[in-house]
C-alpha cells in the first residue's frame, strides 16, 4: 500500500483528552478518532490492525472446531426479562422502543438469542455438542467512558457459546476453549496471566480471565509470591486471619456514642482497634434487604456480594432506604434484625467475638457481642475485598496486586440460561434435558488497546508483526531523485511479491516527517531509501522493537528486510 493513497492524519502532539499511552498514541497513529465519549470512528490503519486480530482469532476458533456465524445486534426485550437481565443491567443497557412500542435493546452479549436458536433448530442429543461464535460489535451504556478504546460504549468482541449433554461435556468445551485463547494471546505477542476470576452480570461457575500486564489497567488481580495462586482481585480469596483474641464471654451493652458513625470514629472514641468492631453493611437485593458483617478494619467486595446473590441486581443502602426501612445510618447492627433481613458474614468473623457494633439506635453501639448468643449469620461467605499483604489461601504466603487488562473472558454457564429460557433438547432416552452451556468472550478492540500498552516508548508504537498494520516499511526519503524513486519501488514490489505486508511512504513530505511517521505507526521493519545510500549503493534498515540499525547492499535490500523481519518480536 502506498502511504500517500492511505487516510492516515497522524498528529505531532499528544492530544488533551488522552489519559493513558494507549489512548495518546491511537489517537496520534491515526489508528481512531473520537466520535462522541466512548465511540469511535476506526481509521485504515487502525482497521488493518483489527483485521489480523480477528483473523488470529478466527483461525483459532476454526481450529478447535468452533463454527461462525452472526447474530443481530438489535434484540427484542422479553428473553432478556425472562433471564432476568434486564433488570440486572440496569442502566448499563442501551434501551429503545421501535414504531410498535416494543422494548429493545442493543446487545452487550447475546447467550439469550443463541439459547433460542439453539434450543429451536439443534432440539436432539444427536446434535451436541455444538460451539458457535461470532465477531461484532457490542454496546453498553458505560456511566463514564474512558481511556480510549479500554472503556468503550462501543466495541468490537468474538463471542463463543458452546453447548453440551452434561457437565463433563461442557467442561472439556470449556478446555478446548482455554487452550484456544492461549494461542490466540501467543500469536498477538501479549504478555498475559490466566486468573480464577469473577463471573459478573453474567452468572454461572467455573470462569477465567485472560489478563494483559499493564501499568495503568483499570482490572486488579492478585498473584502469591510464591507463585502458587493467581486470582482477579475481586474473586480473589485471601486466608482467614486469626482469630481475634476474645473469648466471646463478655455481656452484651449498649454504651452512647455520639458523633461516633464511621468506624475510625467508634473506634478511637471507645478506644478499641478497628479489627476488634463489627461494620454491618446493608444492600437491597432485588428489594429483600441483605446484611453483610465483617470485621470493621476491612471493605466488602460488592463483586462477591453480587455473585452470591445473582441473579437479583444489587446495590448497597442510599440514605433514603435506611430511613425508609427504618436503620439507622452508622448505627446498625446484626442483633435484632428479624427473618425478612438475610445476614451474611464473612469467614473472618466466625473466629471473633466481643464485638463492638451499632445499637441500631441513633449515636449508640453495643459492645460484647456474639453469635449466636446476640445476633444469628444465615451464611458464612467469602465477602471480603483483598488488601496487599493478605496471606494466599494455599500457602500463607504474601499476596500482591498488580494492575492489567481483561483481553478474554470464559465461563462454565451450566442451566444459567436454558432453565429459565427452557432451552432443551431430547436426551437418549427420550427425555427432556436442559443444555449445559458455556460461553467464551475476547475483545478485539481492547486487545488492540493492550498491545499498545505493552509495546510503546517515547516516539511511537513498537506493535509485534502479528498486529503491525505493516510489517516492512519502505522510507522514500527523496521523491525528488528519479534513481532513488526508482530503487524504492523495486525494494517495495520485490517485498510485495514475496509476500510481505509491506508499504511505501511515498508521500511529498520531508524525510524527518517520514522517519517520525514510521516511528509513530510502529511497522516492525524499516527500510529508508535515499540519496545517499543510492549513490553508496546501500539501504538503511531500522528494527523497531529494539532501535537496532543496520545497512545492506541495495540490490539486496528486500531480502535483508525480511532477514530482519524474521527476527522482529
Amino acid at each position: 500500500m502506498r502511504l500517500s493513497a492511505v487516510f492516515a492524519p497522524t498528529l505531532r502532539d499528544d492530544p488533551a483528552e488522552a489519559e493513558i499511552a494507549s489512548h495518546r498514541l491511537l489517537l496520534r497513529a491515526a489508528f481512531v478518532r473520537q466520535v462522541t465519549a466512548g465511540v469511535y470512528t476506526t481509521l485504515p490503519l487502525g482497521l488493518r490492525s483489527i483485521r489480523k486480530i480477528e483473523g488470529i482469532v478466527r483461525e483459532e476458533m476454526d481450529g478447535s472446531g468452533a463454527q461462525e456465524f452472526r447474530m443481530p445486534i438489535l434484540l427484542p426485550a422479553e428473553p432478556w426479562k425472562t433471564s432476568g437481565r434486564w433488570d440486572l443491567y440496569g442502566e448499563t443497557l442501551f434501551r429503545l422502543k421501535d414504531r410498535h412500542e416494543r422494548e429493545m435493546l442493543l446487545g452487550p452479549t447475546q447467550e439469550e438469542v443463541v439459547a433460542e436458536l439453539v434450543a429451536r433448530d439443534l432440539p436432539s442429543y444427536r446434535d451436541l455438542p455444538v460451539n458457535l461464535y461470532q465477531v461484532e460489535w457490542k454496546y453498553r451504556d458505560e456511566f463514564r467512558p474512558r481511556f480510549g478504546l479500554l472503556r468503550t460504549r462501543e466495541f468490537l468482541m468474538k463471542d463463543a457459546y458452546t453447548f453440551d449433554r452434561d457437565e463433563e461435556g461442557m467442561a472439556a468445551s470449556y478446555d478446548v476453549m482455554l487452550q484456544a485463547y492461549r494461542r490466540v494471546f501467543d500469536r498477538c505477542g501479549l504478555s498475559y496471566i490466566v486468573v480464577e476470576a469473577e463471573p459478573g452480570q453474567i452468572g454461572g461457575g467455573v470462569n477465567h480471565e485472560f489478563m494483559a500486564r499493564a501499568d495503568v489497567g483499570e482490572d486488579l488481580f492478585v498473584e502469591c509470591v510464591n507463585g502458587d495462586y493467581l486470582a482477579d482481585w475481586k474473586a480473589a480469596t485471601p486466608r482467614p486471619p486469626e482469630p481475634a483474641s476474645a473469648d466471646g464471654a463478655a455481656p452484651l451493652e449498649k454504651v452512647h456514642t455520639p458523633d461516633a458513625a464511621t468506624i475510625d470514629a467508634v473506634s478511637k472514641l471507645l478506644d478499641v482497634p478497628g479489627e476488634r468492631t463489627l461494620k454491618t453493611m446493608l444492600f437491597d437485593a432485588g428489594g429483600q434487604t441483605v446484611a453483610v458483617l465483617l470485621p470493621g478494619d476491612r471493605e466488602v467486595e460488592e463483586a462477591k456480594v453480587e455473585r452470591l446473590l445473582f441473579p437479583a441486581p444489587v446495590r448497597r443502602f442510599e440514605d433514603a432506604d435506611f430511613a425508609a426501612r427504618g436503620f439507622a445510618k452508622g448505627y446498625v447492627g446484626p442483633q435484632g434484625l428479624g427473618q425478612d433481613v438475610t445476614i451474611l458474614a464473612d469467614h473472618s468473623v466466625r473466629g471473633g467475638g466481643d464485638w463492638v457494633t451499632g445499637a441500631n439506635e441513633p449515636e449508640h453501639h453495643v459492645t460484647g457481642a456474639n453469635v449466636p448468643r446476640d445476633f444469628r449469620v444465615d451464611r458464612y461467605e467469602d465477602v471480603i475485598a483483598l488488601r496487599e499483604g493478605d496471606r494466599c489461601p494455599v500457602d500463607g504466603g504474601e499476596l500482591r496486586i498488580g494492575r492489567s487488562i481483561v483481553v478474554g473472558h470464559i465461563y462454565q454457564l451450566g442451566t444459567r440460561y436454558s432453565a429459565p429460557l427452557h432451552a432443551t433438547f431430547v436426551d437418549e432416552d427420550g427425555s427432556e434435558r436442559l443444555y449445559q452451556m458455556g460461553c467464551h468472550g475476547i475483545g478485539i478492540t481492547r486487545i488492540l488497546a493492550a498491545a499498545v500498552e505493552q509495546f510503546h516508548d517515547e516516539m511511537g508504537l513498537r506493535l509485534p508483526k502479528a498486529l503491525a498494520p505493516f510489517e516492512v516499511v519502505v522510507v522514500l526519503a527523496n521523491r525528488d531523485q528519479e534513481r532513488v524513486v526508482a530503487e524504492a519501488e523495486r525494494v517495495y514490489t520485490e517485498l510485495l511479491e514475496a509476500g510481505v505486508d509491506a508499504a511505501l511512504d511515498d508521500r511529498d513530505q520531508t524525510a524527518g516527517v517520514k522517519f517520525a511517521d514510521a516511528d509513530l505507526i510502529g511497522c516492525p521493519v524499516q527500510v529508508v531509501i535515499g540519496k545517499r545510500g543510492v549513490e553508496a549503493g546501500t539501504a538503511d534498515l531500522k528494527l523497531r522493537a529494539t532501535g537496532g540499525r543496520s545497512q545492506a547492499p541495495l540490490a539486496e535490500a528486500a531480502r535483508a528486510a525480511m532477514d530482519l523481519l524474521a527476527t522482529a518480536p
